[in-house]
Formats: structure tokens, sequence, C-alpha cells
């Protein structure tokens, strides 16, 4: 989440309508397009016509080219009819430069987003729709409220634990509404998540992490808000936003399995309620430590074979500032999520243990009511 939410303001920073340097009527504007014709398709360079479908020269076509490195990792392709984005720049209302930034995809996302949610939706009925509005909420949090506060220059680790906070509490409060079940699964992910988070931390600041072993965190000392981020704490608080989905997850699992287990067997003790969720709560934990570290591998998939193919040594592997902090993130994350699984049951425990109490006694007088009657 972390990377797509950078990306995506970088892509917002560069795509702003027009800049002015002093009295020239200099301006630059990224806007969509479609491609007309290929006049030239050499393996070096394209030629492309481009009718332009947005902006200040909306309706015009442009010719523009299109150069290639011969590197198919740097090099797209285009074809007759695709929608591209195209960068202009223009003075005096002239286009003075022009080339394709990149091809249109996010039709294709909208779609499958689409189709995401109407499953949700089939599925799930009331819970779908429900699940919808907090993926709504959490996207809002953390676009609109997580990154413009670190970017003013908010603490991140602070600015991220409120926020984080705040996703579990409401995610959890519009899914299964406000109960017994859903104070145990906030206390048991919030709990699983502080510890994630000190592990994290002590591990960063022993292992003399620096938070820049990305790209993109490398690209934020150059933004144009000039902003002095702490480049260690948004490591930490990139932890704990990767580590909270999976150790909510498993915080729900056994609370509501817990409860589950209390109304089909109302007058059972405290200490078997306990018991009942820690078993829940193993079973769930090999799958889910297992997606934790699949996920995370994904992610790093070629830097894995780049490494494998030119058969560089364990030691310096492990040692790398970039691998050492993605396994101090995996087995962080892993760890919250292990140790949320007792603090989810032993909240749950206690918080029915009144309910048992009540019930029994409630049974007593019930027995005591039939006797005087008999």
């Amino acid at each position: 989440m972390k990377k797509i939410s950078l990306l995506i303001l970088i892509f917002l920073f560069f795509s702003i309508p027009f800049f002015s340097y002093g009295d020239s009527a200099l301006a630059s504007e990224t806007v969509r397009g479609r491609i007309v014709e290929i006049t030239k398709d050499l393996p070096e360079i394209q030629e492309i016509i481009i009718e332009v479908r947005q902006g200040t020269f909306k309706g015009q076509t442009i010719k523009t080219n299109h150069a290639l490195s011969g590197n198919p990792g740097r090099d797209f392709y285009f074809q007759e009819g695709e929608r591209v984005l195209l960068w202009i720049e223009s003075q005096d209302g002239v286009i003075t430069r022009s080339y394709v930034r990149e091809i249109i995809r996010d039709h294709y996302v909208g779609y499958l987003a689409i189709f995401f949610v109407f499953s949700l939706i089939l599925i799930g009925g009331l819970k779908g729709l429900k699940t919808v509005a907090t993926l709504g909420i959490t996207g809002f949090l953390v676009l609109k409220v997580l990154i413009p506060l670190i970017l003013k220059g908010y603490p991140p680790i602070l600015t991220t634990i409120a926020v984080a906070s705040l996703i579990v509490v409401t995610t959890v409060i519009i899914i299964s509404g406000f109960n017994k079940k859903t104070v145990a699964a906030i206390i048991g992910t919030i709990g699983g998540v502080i510890i994630a988070g000190i592990l994290a931390w002590t591990m960063t600041n022993a292992t003399r992490l620096t938070g820049l072993s990305g790209d993109e965190a490398q690209m934020l000392m150059y933004i144009p808000q000039r902003t002095n981020f702490d480049f260690r704490g948004l490591l930490f608080a990139g932890m704990i936003i990767g580590a909270i989905g999976a150790v909510l997850d498993i915080g729900m699992s056994v609370s509501s399995a817990m409860d589950e287990v209390k109304r089909m067997n109302p007058t059972i003790n405290t200490k078997d309620l306990i018991k009942s969720g820690l078993n829940v709560g193993k079973d769930i934990m090999g799958t889910m430590a297992n997606t934790l570290i699949l996920a995370y591998t994904g992610a790093s998939m070629s830097l894995l074979l780049v490494l494998v193919a030119y058969d560089i040594p364990f030691a310096r592997v492990v040692n790398m500032d970039a691998m050492a902090t993605e396994i101090i993130r995996v087995l962080a994350g892993s760890i919250g999520l292990i140790y949320a699984i007792p603090i989810t049951a032993i909240v749950a425990g206690f918080l029915y243990q009144k309910t048992s109490f009540s019930m029994k006694r409630d049974i007593k007088k019930s027995n005591k009511s039939k006797k005087k009657t008999v």
C-alpha cells in the first residue's frame, strides 16, 4: 500500500496542469489521447499521431516521436487505437514539445474494481456492502489523512499509530457492530500491532536500517514540499500498515469463533472458552503467517531471482539493507499476529465471563422456582 500511495502522489505532482515561469506564458499539462496513426515504426523510434481528448488542445491532433532504447524493461511499443497519457508543453497557446507518458490502463483497473465490489455484494450481501464501505473509509484515511499529515511534517510513527487504530475501530464496528466480539477484536488487534511495532522499532534501530533502501524513499528527498522526513520513522510506519491487515483478520476470526461457541453453549466456563479461542487461533496462525511471508516474497520475487542467479552468498543477502528491511517486516508482523491470538482470546473470555455468571444465576433461580412450584 505504501508504494502505491507514493506513486499516486508522484503521478499527481507531475500531472499539475501548468507551471508559470516569470512573465512567460509557458505551460504544461498531462492529458488523455488516442493514437490515430503510427506513421513510422522503426526499432529505435515510433512516429505517432495522437488525437487529444482532454485539456487545452482537446480535439486537435499532434505528431510526436516516441524514442526506443532497445531495453525491453523500459521500452513500450504503441499500437494504433490505444489510449495514452500525453504530456504537452506550450507557449502562448502554441505546442512546443510533447511526448507519450504512458498507456492508459485505468479503465481496465476500473472494470476489475467494479467486479470486485459486485462480488463482495453478491457473495457477502449486507456484510459485503459494509466491507465496501470500510474499504472506502480505509482508502480515505490513508490517502487523505495519513499521507498529507506525514507530508506536512507530522511524526510518521504517532500519526500512523493513530490512523491505524482508527482504521481498526471503524472497520470492526461497521462490520460487526459494537458488542463484546468487536471489543475483543479491537483490543487483540491493537495489542498485536503494538507488539509488532515495538519489535520493528527495536530491530530497526539495532540493525541501523536507514529507511532509504527503496527508490521511492530516496525520491522523497527531492519533493517540492521540502519536508524533512524521518525516513526510519517512515519505514516503521510502513511496517505497521503492512501488518495491521493480517493482525486484524486473525483478531476478528478468533473473537468471532469464541462468540459463536458462546452462543452454542451459553454455560461454558471462561477457561474452556479461552481454550477454544486459542485452538481456533492456532489453526489460523500457520496459514496467516504463511500469507504474510508469501505476500512479501511475491513483492520481492525479481530481487530474489537476481540474487540466486548471481549466486550471491547468503551472508551478504541477509545483511543487505533492503533484504534486512523485508525480513524484519515479515517477522515483526508475524510475531504481532501470533500474540494477537492469546490477547484476543483472553479479553473475549473475560468479557463473556459476566454473561456466564448471569446465565448460571438465572438457571439456578429457575430451578429453585420449579422446586417451590412442585
